[in-house]
């Protein structure tokens, strides 16, 4: 077995601006609502000030803190708040008719501040642009704009809550534009796990409730998407859902086929599906097959135990810096808690070659990076004993594997 290096791509980190970076990416006539809306506008999280904050947009720190763990490619979701917003993108709530146009302009000083961002690094970066979902025309430019930006990453797909009746869900047809769009540009449909949930409300219990139905609501858009046809659609259209883990992957799939084959038969218990057609050729699971990705992010053995259902050449590590549930900094000792016993031509698949494919990462240069930083297999394999098991993290791969080690 070679001892090259891995080519180390991580397919879950975040990164946005500062206010007053923000500021400058907005059209010039947001500028003075900007100012209005900022002097009221109170951090929700103050423990996010100092270095780790600025890990979202300072290209020495970020880079090197990268460097540190052996990471040579990163794909970059939203992090920051961006404008007239009250929280994180990857967790806001669609707007709302009357906050949707300073939404939109919100997004968009995101999205040229993060053509920027990657433009630092190329060979480094790949972001994710934005778009949201109340005006398809505007979304379609939006596209546009993420396509000549070169932000390889793709397009962040905003799901739909259920409380969110202005909209439409994601399986109407009407959303067939954005998706045709998406395909022309030859960019990636991805999903973050912290969207498409109704509002709770705020206190203990509301937070308890949305922690634990965060995953059912991801999954949401993931069968929402193969149950209404689009991959029949757009044939060459690939979707990946990310910071989701992959072990619900294969239940999930026997779940929709014996809804689809259901349905082809006409009922179901006392379901009556006479009359009723779906839009699907074949059963969802072969549509996942070919379209569908899994960002398991920093995967458990457990959750990678059924890859070969998935496939192995459709799962994607990542370390979700900056994240403190993230890897940082003990990236090594995650890899050598869950990857150590693994085959290294699919270590190989998972650690970075897959999200090469998915997006577009030139491995050639990246190989000179990965030469001086990236880590060896012997390093890999090299057990890590539970008194090296870090402690002082909030990831929960080491606490869950401190929990079986008592």
């Amino acid at each position: 077995m070679s001892q090259e290096p891995y080519i180390l791509i991580t397919a879950d980190t975040h990164a946005g601006g500062s206010h007053a970076q923000y500021r400058e990416y907005l059209d010039p006539q947001w500028r003075e609502k900007f100012d209005e809306w900022r002097g009221g506008y109170k951090n929700p999280s103050q423990e996010h000030y100092g270095s780790k904050k600025m890990r979202n947009w300072d290209f020495g720190i970020r880079n090197k803190d990268q460097d540190s763990q052996g990471v040579v490619g990163e794909v970059v979701f939203p992090n920051t708040v961006p404008p007239f917003y009250r929280t994180s993108i990857v967790t806001a709530h669609p707007p709302k008719p009357d906050e949707y146009e300073r939404c939109l302009a919100g997004i968009r000083a995101h999205n040229r501040w993060l053509k920027d961002f990657c433009d630092e690094d190329p060979v480094r970066r790949a972001g994710i642009g934005l778009i949201l979902p109340n005006d398809f025309d505007e979304a379609i430019k939006d596209i546009e704009f993420i396509a000549k930006a070169g932000l390889r990453g793709g397009v962040l797909l905003p799901l739909i809550p259920p409380d969110a009746y202005w909209l439409k869900p994601l399986y109407d047809p009407a959303w067939d534009r954005v998706f045709a769009a998406i395909q022309d540009h030859d960019l990636v449909i991805n999903q973050h796990t912290g969207q498409g949930l109704p509002d709770y409300g705020q206190g203990a219990v509301a937070e308890s409730i949305w922690i634990q139905d965060v995953t059912f609501y991801g999954q949401a858009g993931y069968r929402h998407l193969i149950m209404s046809g689009v991959f029949e659609k757009f044939p060459r259209l690939k979707h990946i859902l990310t910071e989701s883990g992959c072990a619900w992957v294969a239940p999930v799939l026997a779940s929709m086929d014996r809804a689809y084959h259901a349905i082809k038969a006409g009922s179901q218990g006392e379901m009556n599906y006479k009359g009723m057609d779906l839009p699907l050729k074949e059963p969802p699971s072969a549509y996942a097959k070919r379209h569908c990705y899994y960002g398991a992010s920093f995967p458990s053995k457990a959750d990678l135990a059924g890859i070969d259902e998935i496939g192995e050449d459709h799962v994607l590590w990542g370390n979700d810096y900056p994240h403190y549930e993230g890897t940082f900094p003990y990236t090594l000792e995650s890899l050598r808690l869950t990857f150590g016993s693994m085959p290294d031509a699919r270590r190989r698949k998972l650690l970075g070659l897959n999200a090469a494919a998915l997006y577009h990462f030139d491995l050639e240069k990246l190989k000179p990076r990965a030469a001086k930083v990236g880590p060896t297999p012997a390093q890999v394999e090299t057990p890590l004993p539970r008194e090296q098991i870090p402690r002082d993290t909030a990831c929960y791969l080491f606490r869950d594997a401190l929990a079986e080690a008592r």
